[in-house]
């Protein structure tokens, strides 16, 4: 099955003009931008109660900004087509993290996800590590997605393992983003509806015996049913604070600064699981709007670069990011708005935080590259061969290697394979 419409694997044929994707680079810098307003409004109030300097989280955020926009140069000059000869040690890595995490990671409201203070979340650069080693597999198995034994069953189990070394510190939120990211690649790549619901199925269940264990978690679904009758009545204070700072907000809002609900101890996470509700205080309706437009133009962007990718890696690659940013800003946003169960999601550019700035730039550097058709002064395949045998990925691929039969059905093109 054609991960792309015809008529886009008709335009490749005959010749694909490349070039960097200009709008969706002023929107990051849109993004970016606002988001630091947001960060230095929402937690100024907040910084110098807490720490006597009132620009401290925001000279931090600036900090982790400007790591995050040299990070996001570094992958816009690095040939996406590296990616996938280093999917594997990346994910080997990854995985080590998030051991390594819940052995000497440090407790933060009840979960151990972090290092060094919370400076950094492995959890976070899980996201881009798993869609990276997604997209390099499915790319490798395309030919034969639809068979249960080489495409359902090695899927669920290789999405079981990351996701569960997550749901493990708990942090259930991020595995379903990764999980609905994951599922998203699946289909698109060439996977059954048939395969596609049991694979839905087999993660509602799975994630419906861990939130039946789960204590914590059964508060919050308890919490959101309570939500959907009267979101004003709400036992939660956090999400309670965030409903009144919207309804306040009205149309036109406060005022730039003239947030009342972020003064301590109002507004608990103020500057970044719940920074949306500032905004919403702040700059009222039309700046919540304003906001969902920035992510929906994102997505629109981020679907088009996907859509013209240059080889299928490319196309599941960008559709990844793209999926995983759009799904995390609008399940925050559906979460300050009492429309999603609670959880700890950040808002993409918006949110304070290193680890979720670093890798959200990162992953706006990679589909920005994947925009231009790849190319770019670094590339990484060079440096891969200790993972490579005879010049090949020891990911699976049908279109390299096997057996001479099968070499010959793919040098005859029984295994069409997009190119440069």
């Amino acid at each position: 099955m054609s991960i792309r419409p015809a008529r886009i694997a008709q335009a490749k044929e005959n010749g694909l003009n490349h070039s960097l994707d200009y709008p969706l680079l002023i929107l990051i810098a849109a993004l970016i931008g606002f988001g630091l307003i947001m960060v230095f409004s929402a937690s100024y109030a907040f910084a110098y109660v807490n720490t006597g300097n009132a620009l401290h989280f925001f000279l931090r955020q600036v900090i982790w900004t400007v790591l995050g926009v040299i990070a996001m140069l570094a992958a816009l000059s690095i040939d996406y087509r590296s990616w996938r000869a280093l999917a594997l040690p990346i994910m080997i890595f990854t995985i080590g993290l998030l051991v390594l995490v819940l052995i000497i990671g440090q407790v933060r409201f009840g979960a151990v996800r972090q290092f060094f203070e919370g400076s950094g979340q492995p959890s976070e650069f899980a996201k881009v590590s798993i869609i990276i080693y997604i997209a390099a597999w499915l790319t490798s198995r395309k030919q034969n997605l639809t068979q249960i034994s080489y495409g359902l069953a090695p899927f669920a189990v290789l999405l079981g393992l990351m996701v569960s070394l997550i749901v493990a510190q708990p942090d259930i939120s991020t595995s379903m983003l990764i999980t609905l990211t994951a599922v998203v690649m699946f289909f698109v790549a060439g996977a059954a509806w048939i395969q596609v619901g049991l694979t839905l199925l087999l993660a509602g269940l799975t994630f419906g015996v861990v939130i039946t264990f789960s204590a914590h978690a059964q508060e919050r679904i308890q919490i959101f049913l309570q939500t959907i009758v009267n979101p004003f009545n709400t036992t939660n204070f956090h999400l309670r604070e965030a409903i009144y700072a919207l309804v306040e907000g009205g149309v036109f809002g406060q005022g730039l600064a003239n947030s009342v609900h972020k003064q301590p101890p109002g507004l608990p996470a103020v500057h970044s699981d719940s920074i949306f509700a500032v905004v919403g205080e702040e700059l009222g309706l039309i700046g919540s709007l304003l906001v969902l437009a920035l992510f929906f133009f994102f997505a629109y962007r981020g679907m088009r670069v996907a859509l013209r990718a240059p080889d299928d890696f490319g196309t599941l690659l960008a559709l990844g990011i793209t999926t995983w940013l759009v799904s995390q800003a609008l399940i925050n946003i559906a979460v300050i708005t009492a429309t999603f169960p609670f959880t700890g999601l950040p808002l993409p550019f918006f949110s304070y935080g290193g680890s979720s700035t670093l890798a959200n730039l990162i992953g706006v550097g990679i589909l920005l590259n994947i925009s231009r058709g790849g190319g770019g002064g670094i590339d990484l395949s060079a440096y891969s061969r200790f993972w490579r045998r005879d010049g090949r990925t020891r990911l699976s691929d049908p279109d390299r290697g096997g057996s001479p039969a099968r070499r010959r059905r793919a040098a005859s093109g029984s295994y069409a394979r997009d190119r440069d």
